[in-house]
């Protein structure tokens, strides 16, 4: 019967083409709407670490003085980085920050390119699972002993190799020789929870070198440098020694006891540290986050997304209204052709059912044209807005979830047409005819 009733409702359809159509685009325009800010809204709020999330914890210290910040700073100092490498209770833990390099091949016909480069430890790369598609990480040794090595990106691999095997060759840095000796995967977690300071939707890194080597080359930072205290940092070594926040720091605890065995070994080190001096606030603590919590504490899903849900849902709802209106003169105008098949037999069931089909499809014309303008929205905001590329691609659920919500609230908005025109009297249609 449901395939019987489809072709009524493609009759229909066809039957009112411009009072359809108008059904058809007040569902998509307020769909297309709540696609938008829902993909926007789910892509933001993802978890990109999935079951590791609660293994991977940002490790932060309170390390000002009284009547300094009000707040814990989202990084740490080099010092301290330098000091936490030391503990060996982590599975994994990483150092790292982001710099500028200026890239150059062995091929004198290749541009100079400038490119961002994360400075970090080997650890990263099994710590956050990247893959790889040639060689591996640089050995754990050039965590502590300083040596010119580095990992790439598959894209830059492509754009400076031809996408072949470039490992052993050689890539200059600033203008400094680097062995290759590894090339990752296509990889680019969004939300960009490793470091969320230098924006949560930028693309990963194309270039990763050893954190043991910022003493010696002396990378710039290309984030966020802060200090509760003044200063004066004229060498590299003065800004390594200082109080200065800007690395961010990384561990791997795999269960709660090694939890709980890492945060004692923090609260030892904070005491130690304030013996010589450091961390002089009676309150000196250090904090541990998980992703979900480290993501929930950056606000990467501002309280703004989820009112602009809000309000893209009570948009879809204004469109239903003026849905059910249309519906309903359609159903009326059709009440003689529905009191015959009354007369002749059919159930008010049946014709509810009927109704209700023709409605659904209705729903789903409007879903798929509200993918379409979502599509068009995304396109505008990454290209005319500068809103992150991560954050207006369209995901692939919305293909499902659309024409679900399109269908779903076609049907809710066609309950009461549906009910007025086979609960009416069809003797009294009758009698017109």
């Amino acid at each position: 019967m449901f395939f019987y009733y489809l072709g009524l409702a493609w009759r229909s359809v066809k039957k009112t083409p411009l009072l359809s159509l108008l059904m058809v685009l007040a569902i998509s325009i307020g769909i297309g709407i709540t696609i938008t800010t829902l993909n926007i809204y789910q892509m933001a709020s993802f978890n990109p670490a999935g079951e590791r999330s609660s293994e991977l914890f940002e490790v932060r210290l309170w390390s000002q003085d009284p009547d300094s910040w009000d707040e814990m700073n989202n990084q740490i100092t080099y010092q301290d980085a330098f000091n936490l490498l030391k503990s060996d209770i982590p599975t994994r833990q990483t150092a790292m920050f982001r710099t500028g390099l200026a890239l150059q091949t062995e091929d004198p016909k290749q541009k100079p390119l400038l490119e961002g480069a994360r400075v970090t430890d080997s650890d990263f790369f099994a710590l956050f699972e990247v893959p790889f598609i040639f060689g591996q990480s640089w050995d754990k040794r050039l965590d502590t002993q300083a040596g010119y090595e580095v990992v790439i990106r598959k894209d830059l691999n492509q754009e400076l190799f031809g996408g072949e095997n470039s490992v052993g060759k050689t890539l200059f840095l600033n203008q400094k020789p680097y062995k290759i000796v590894g090339v990752i995967d296509t990889w680019n977690p969004s939300p960009k929870y490793y470091d969320v300071n230098n924006g949560a939707f930028n693309d990963s890194e194309r270039v990763f070198v050893p954190f043991s080597l910022a003493p010696i080359e002396e990378y710039q930072s290309w984030g966020n440098n802060q200090s509760w205290k003044s200063e004066s940092i004229v060498t590299y070594a003065d800004k390594l020694a200082s109080e200065t926040h800007w690395i961010q720091y990384w561990a791997e605890l795999n269960n709660p006891e090694q939890v709980r065995a890492y945060q004692e070994w923090l609260a030892a080190y904070i005491e130690q540290q304030q013996l010589i001096g450091r961390f002089k606030d009676e309150k000196a603590y250090a904090d541990i986050s998980d992703v979900a919590k480290w993501l929930k504490i950056n606000e990467v899903v501002p309280e703004d997304n989820k009112i602009l849900v809000g309000l893209s849902a009570l948009f879809l709802l204004v469109c239903l209204v003026n849905m059910l209106g249309l519906l309903l003169a359609k159903f009326l105008k059709r009440a003689p052709e529905v009191g015959v098949r009354r007369a002749i037999g059919a159930s008010r069931a049946q014709i509810f059912y009927q109704h209700m089909v023709e409605v659904g499809l209705i729903g789903f014309g409007g879903g798929l044209i509200g993918l379409i303008w979502a599509a068009l929205s995304l396109f505008l905001l990454s290209s005319h807005f500068g809103l992150e590329d991560s954050l207006t691609q369209l995901d692939m659920s919305m293909w499902v979830v659309a024409p679900s919500i399109a269908i779903t609230s076609a049907l809710v908005a066609g309950l009461y047409p549906a009910w007025k025109i086979c609960s009416a009297n069809p003797s009294a249609h009758l009698k017109s005819q």
